[in-house]
């Protein structure tokens, strides 16, 4: 499912506002909620999101976990505006997938909307 995917998967990123402590130089990690998803609690993540959206409105790994939290929640619409954002953001980096695999944040964003739209036709 998507979330699997795309779920928390930003767990580094090459911009970011809190360092990570034993890490490779020059990544860092901020806050995207990585620990609710994982641990499957999407209202939670939602509300740490949605807190963190206003003073990083553009920032596609926020928008990508928060677009894969409300898919888990069932609201494709607002998860599809997300991963829209994320993909179309000015802010562009590399991201850390749960399954370790790097990716450029556009495409992973690209990726989360194939996967949003084979979802949606699954369910009709």
């Amino acid at each position: 499912m998507l979330a699997n995917l795309i779920m928390g998967a930003v767990l580094f990123a090459q911009a970011g506002s809190m360092a990570v402590v034993d890490e490779p130089a020059g990544l860092e990690q901020h806050d995207v909620a990585y620990e609710a998803l994982a641990a499957g609690e999407a209202r939670a993540a939602v509300t740490a999101l949605e807190a963190l959206r206003g003073e990083n409105p553009g920032d596609p790994a926020l928008l990508i976990n928060l677009g894969s939290a409300y898919a888990e929640l069932g609201d494709l619409d607002r998860a599809e505006e997300c991963f829209r954002q994320a993909s179309a953001s000015d802010i562009r980096y590399e991201l850390e997938l749960a399954d370790g695999s790097w990716v450029d944040s556009r495409r992973a964003a690209r990726s989360a909307l194939l996967d949003l739209e084979q979802s949606r036709m699954a369910l009709n």
